[in-house]
């Protein structure tokens, strides 16, 4: 005879509650503009990264995600990989 498990009630996340047990309005001044600076941090100048949108043949990537999944490596990422390497190649060769 089969056993017949109970379904268990889901249990609930834990709420922080201390964000509305203490007043931080009397640590704003609303009057006085904050810059980052302020605080001690600082944005990067220029991102890292940019999104890029191109379209590539699907039997090409079909080709570097089957690459990519037999490395275990995300496709973008063998894709910038090919794309830095051929760049430096050719930089290599025009010089």
């Amino acid at each position: 005879m089969a056993k017949v498990r109970k379904a268990r009630p889901k249990r609930r996340r834990r709420e922080i509650h201390d964000y509305d047990s203490h007043d931080t309005s009397a640590m704003i001044d609303r009057r006085k503009r904050l810059a980052f600076a302020d605080i001690g941090l600082e944005l990067p100048r220029t991102p890292p990264t940019q999104v890029v949108s191109i379209r590539l043949p699907s039997a090409l990537l079909n080709e570097l995600r089957a690459f990519a999944s037999a490395r275990d490596v995300p496709y973008q990422a063998v894709i910038k990989l090919f794309l830095a390497e051929s760049l430096q190649r050719r930089k290599r060769f025009a010089a």
